[in-house]
């Protein structure tokens, strides 16, 4: 009985034991799928991660090439703007490219004038009217223009450049015209070749918008016959009616040279044609040479020119006996000196101008000097000419002279200006009001026998509106 008992517990173990040997295999089978399983996700997440790495890299390199970009775009613009800075360019111009600069701008001009009796000057008795005079009515105006410019500039990195400027004008009249057209070319600093239609180097300043109505004030039609002159150093500026100009100019150190060259039709000086009483018969164009020598150093700056036609009978009249008259020798020459120390000191400065002229003209001789001093936007100025007129044809004058060639034409003329600035009209920049005004006195000798008996004078006033854009 027990080894019936004995049998069955054994055999009872050996089932047991077996049963849990199958299990424990099938549960370490079960691990090992797990396991398996578990490596082919994290082999999947694996290649999944360095794929993303690859692409993660990829992305930093293209990151890197922009940056790179970026960098070389930023060097390449900051070069463009020390080149624009070094040529001082505006900053509202049209930048073309690195290298060129196209500058738009415009200048707007309008004045109220009240002048006394119109025409200019007079020391002849040219018509039959008992005071002498060219008119006899006062003047009241409204004129004016707008200027509209278009620079051209462009720079090479030795210093070479080139440009143009052209500058139209739209008159109240209705009329188009022009200012400056010009074209240039030559090396910063240092020389430059000019030509067209421009002015020259200013040998008589008269400080800021000045307003005198008188003969000798424009680059044409300077000299009307029978009246005062007031010779500066304009006659080859430039600016011509009927010419141009070519000039050359060269910087060294302090100094400054320039030789400017005008060719026109000489007669267009005088009105009318006339000159001494004489109409005039124009041969060929005159050839000004106008050479400037100018120094600057610190407030202080000077300069001595001269001015010759060098073109001999150009033209004159024909004599009583037909022969011709050559009326066309005009020697110039001049200095000014200017004290300017308003750079360092705006509010306070100071500009002033003391300017002196000599022409030695065909039976004419005229000398002219000038001062004038700026100082917190009020101009005040003086300015003497003498005219010495050595020949006139008095045929054509309503005058009763007895020896009119013993002092044909002597005199004096005074003249004294003032300007006032008020800026900023409105509080707007740019925008600025001048009031000017003016008194001329002629002054004949005593025996001078075909000038006015009573002194001459000319006054006037003027509101000039200005604007810049």
């Amino acid at each position: 009985m027990k080894k019936l008992s004995y049998l069955a517990v054994t055999t009872g173990l050996l089932i047991s034991t077996s049963a849990a040997a199958a299990g424990a295999d099938s549960s370490i089978e079960a691990r090992l799928n797990a396991l398996e399983q578990r490596l082919q996700q994290a082999e999947q997440r694996a290649t999944q991660a360095e794929t993303r790495a690859t692409a993660a890299e990829r992305h930093a390199q293209q990151l890197e090439q922009r940056t790179a970009n970026t960098e070389r775009q930023t060097v390449q613009v900051a070069q463009r703007t020390a080149t624009l800075e070094t040529k001082a360019a505006p900053a509202s111009s049209l930048k073309l490219n690195g290298f060129n600069d196209l500058k738009l701008y415009g200048d707007v001009e309008f004045n109220l004038d009240g002048a006394s009796r119109s025409g200019q000057l007079t020391s002849l008795k040219t018509s039959n009217n008992k005071d002498w005079k060219p008119g006899n009515k006062e003047r009241w105006d409204i004129n004016g223009r707008i200027l509209v410019g278009v620079d051209g500039y462009r720079r090479n990195q030795d210093g070479n450049f080139s440009g143009f400027s052209v500058q139209p004008l739209a008159d109240m009249t209705g009329k188009m015209n022009l200012d400056d057209a010009a074209f240039f070319f030559g090396n910063e600093k240092n020389w430059q070749t000019k030509i067209g239609r421009f002015e020259a180097y200013d040998m008589f300043p008269l400080n800021q918008d000045t307003f005198i109505q008188y003969s000798g004030n424009t680059a044409n039609d300077l000299y009307a016959d029978g009246f005062g002159y007031i010779y500066m150093m304009k006659e080859g500026r430039g600016r011509s009616s009927s010419g141009g100009n070519l000039m050359l100019s060269k910087y060294a150190g302090d100094f400054y040279f320039e030789l400017n060259t005008l060719v026109e039709d000489g007669s267009s000086l005088f009105q009318d044609k006339a000159y001494h009483g004489n109409s005039l018969d124009n041969k060929k164009n005159v050839a000004y040479l106008r050479p400037v020598l100018a120094w600057k150093k610190d407030q202080l700056s000077a300069a001595v020119a001269m001015e010759s036609n060098v073109v001999n009978n150009a033209y004159g009249y024909q004599d009583n006996q037909g022969k011709f008259v050559d009326q066309s020798k005009r020697n110039g020459y001049g200095m000014t000196m200017t004290w300017n120390n308003t750079a360092a000191n705006p509010d306070n400065g100071v500009v002033a101008n003391l300017s002196t002229a000599y022409l030695d003209a065909s039976g004419e001789k005229d000398l002219t000097a000038g001062i004038n001093v700026l100082w917190r936007r009020f101009e005040v100025g003086y300015i003497y000419a003498h005219n010495d007129i050595k020949e006139f044809n008095t045929a054509g004058m309503a005058a009763d002279i007895n020896n009119p060639l013993s002092e044909p034409g002597k005199y004096d003329i005074h003249t004294i200006h003032t300007s006032y600035q008020i800026p900023n009209i409105m509080n707007m920049k740019n925008f600025n009001l001048y009031l000017g005004a003016y008194v001329s006195m002629l002054e004949a000798n005593a025996d001078n026998k075909i000038a006015n008996a009573n002194n001459d004078q000319r006054y006037g006033v003027r509101a000039r509106f200005k604007y810049f854009f």
